[in-house]
């Protein structure tokens, strides 16, 4: 990995210390380049530039997000956000013989407001015995016949805990239910072999990560799910027929463009391009490994200084979200930003989070500038 090169590309780290992927990832040169082109064939085609250029980047899109989820073609939909992506599945859920939906405390709270407001749902929200993880077997004593789905994440926004996708679907399955993973804190800092998991569901999007921007979400839908649902919440974008304009009759899309809704975020597919190209050529198990050595440094220079980083135990469950217990985070946040070190605040703990172009000098700064917050 030549790091020079990688940060030369993200405009940001020659101002700042970055350390807040979590909350959007760095902008790079090549996605900025990506825009001004959009741009610009927008000024000279107009119109037009839907089909000479930029129908034909819906399709590389959805092909390289596929290609990061290790994914067959046709299983990843474009959608306008997580929120969106959890009412087309639950739309295109029956939900006449089973109502149970399984989540968590430590689940993006999104995740949960999904099923809060649908009367015909019953909820059960698993606790935290030390509020950094959820055991597996929570899950398998939960299920029964009548959940209809375990609707968890990838990645806790809360602890940066990394959950077993894999054991996760399993007790989903075995109980006839479905596994619905949001996994925007998780994809493009952890590898992820969907297929190999057998999730049934996995929402992810570039806002974070993928350095790509907001305005755009990624549904992945397992191969063999994908004939078996038709979502309720639908658009044009979902029609086998799109360019028929036929008003009197609807078919789906033969693949997972069947959940689709409406033009995407043209703009934001530009930019979803030029990150997602970057991470594609460092590669997701060069950025896993030099995150983990970010981290594993944050993490024990935190307690070095004192502080009680609220991570898993487990290195190998432990993601590059780090949160850190403070008794004043707000004001905190606020001193490091006047040094130049920009992380963000959650209830109680001050988050950092490196991504692949951070550097150890950058980790260090932010432990000394933590420091003074205290003294």
């Amino acid at each position: 990995m030549n790091i020079s090169r990688i940060r030369n590309a993200f405009p940001i780290l020659q101002r700042r210390n970055y350390l807040n992927s979590c909350s959007l990832g760095a902008l790079s040169d090549r996605a900025e380049e990506r825009l001004h082109d959009f741009v610009a064939r927008w000024h000279e085609y107009g119109a037009s530039a839907w089909y000479e250029h930029w129908w034909g980047l819906l399709g590389d899109l959805r092909g390289r997000v596929e290609a990061l989820f290790a994914a067959p073609a046709g299983t990843v939909a474009l959608m306008p956000s997580t929120s969106a992506c959890l009412a087309a599945i639950s739309s295109s859920l029956d939900w006449t013989k089973r109502n149970r939906i399984v989540t968590t405390e430590l689940d993006f709270p999104t995740l949960l407001y999904q099923w809060k407001v649908r009367p015909d749902a019953e909820m059960v929200v698993l606790q935290s015995p030390d509020g950094v993880h959820i055991d597996p077997q929570q899950f398998a004593d939960a299920v029964d016949d009548r959940t209809l789905a375990i609707a968890t994440s990838h990645v806790f926004f809360t602890t940066g805990t990394i959950q077993d996708l894999a054991a996760i679907a399993a007790i989903a399955r075995r109980a006839g239910a479905c596994s619905i993973i949001d996994g925007y804190q998780g994809a493009g800092q952890i590898p992820a072999d969907l297929p190999a998991t057998g999730v049934d569901f996995y929402t992810a999007g570039p806002l974070k990560w993928l350095c790509g921007g907001p305005g755009l979400a990624y549904l992945y839908v397992r191969d063999e799910l994908i004939p078996t649902l038709e979502p309720t919440i639908t658009s044009w974008f979902a029609s086998q027929d799109q360019f028929d304009f036929n008003a009197g009759e609807f078919r789906y899309h033969a693949d997972a463009r069947r959940f689709e809704l409406g033009t995407p975020a043209l703009a934001t597919v530009h930019t979803a391009l030029g990150g997602q190209e970057i991470i594609d050529e460092v590669g997701m198990e060069a950025i896993r490994a030099r995150n983990v050595m970010l981290t594993d440094r944050l993490v024990d220079g935190c307690r070095a200084a004192g502080f009680s980083p609220r991570v898993s135990d487990e290195p190998a469950s432990r993601s590059a979200v780090i949160t850190v217990r403070h008794p004043d985070p707000a004001p905190a946040v606020a001193h490091l930003a006047h040094r130049g070190i920009i992380v963000d605040n959650r209830p109680g703990v001050v988050r950092a989070s490196p991504h692949f172009y951070n550097t150890a000098d950058e980790i260090d700064a932010f432990l000394e500038a933590l420091g003074e917050t205290v003294r």
